[in-house]
């Protein structure tokens, strides 16, 4: 049972979770673990990664949705991608839950600033603006969305700040695109992983209830947000690996006070 401490935290975090899964399509589960550990109180590094799996996916479902309605969702390549994922993200969660908790956040953290560099690199690129799946490019969304999964399923993250730049590398799509088609990925390595962790008793289903309705109202917030920033060159990719910075430099600081 969780104080009503924990549940007002857990509702204002759940909105900041939302907020980051409607503006760049990621950051679901890089915000809720550190959230659900660091502000929440969550003191089983397993039980916030499971917790926070559940919860990313419900969000990230509610957000597609409502990038679908705004016609952005590149659907061709996201489904094959996420199919993929899902084989993934089931062999990766396997490990994962092998691994220490802390230094699974700490590997995190690293890999979290390496996406960064990549998307700073990329930020002047336009993308194209009507991507479909096709026999030049199927081979590297397969293969990518395969990849992504398993570091997904691995870190127990949805897996956005991953997927939004596999997907513009295996495409070349814009990445207002990659944003909105990253949610049907986001939302299926939600399931699998939320599913493995369940299996093992790792979910904390009030907490997880507490964050998804917060997610909801920060989730029409960032994709307004988004569909503004996507209008101005580069803005959108900036914002994007700003949020992934901020964060993993937080939790590497926090790991290395804690070791």
């Amino acid at each position: 049972m969780i104080s009503v401490t924990q549940a007002v935290l857990g509702l204002v975090s759940g909105s900041l979770v939302g907020f980051s899964l409607g503006l760049v399509g990621g950051g679901g589960s890089i915000l809720a673990v550190p959230l659900m550990v660091y502000v929440v109180g969550v003191t089983d590094a397993h039980l916030a990664i499971g917790t926070s799996a559940i919860a990313v996916a419900a969000n990230a479902a509610f957000n597609l949705s409502n990038h679908a309605r705004g016609g952005t969702v590149r659907w061709s390549c996201a489904l094959p991608f996420a199919a993929a994922g899902i084989i993934g993200a089931f062999i990766g969660s396997i490990f994962g839950k092998m691994v220490d908790g802390q230094r699974l956040l700490s590997l995190f953290a690293l890999v979290m600033l390496v996406i960064a560099a990549l998307m700073l690199k990329s930020r002047s690129k336009t993308g194209l603006p009507d991507v479909r799946i096709s026999w030049t490019n199927m081979p590297a969304i397969v293969g990518l969305g395969l990849a992504t999964g398993t570091m997904s399923g691995f870190f127990g993250i949805g897996g956005g700040f991953l997927i939004v730049p596999a997907l513009m590398l295996a495409t070349g799509m814009a990445i207002m695109n990659a944003v909105s088609s990253s949610l049907v990925a986001v939302t299926a390595f939600g399931l699998t992983t939320a599913t493995s962790y369940a299996w093992s008793g790792l979910i904390s289903w009030e907490l997880a209830a507490v964050f998804i309705v917060g997610g909801i109202a920060g989730g029409l917030i960032g994709t307004r947000s988004a569909r503004h920033l996507a209008a101005r060159r580069g803005a959108l990719n900036i914002v994007f690996a700003a949020i992934i910075i901020a964060v993993a430099i937080y939790m590497l600081v926090r790991n290395l006070s804690l070791s």
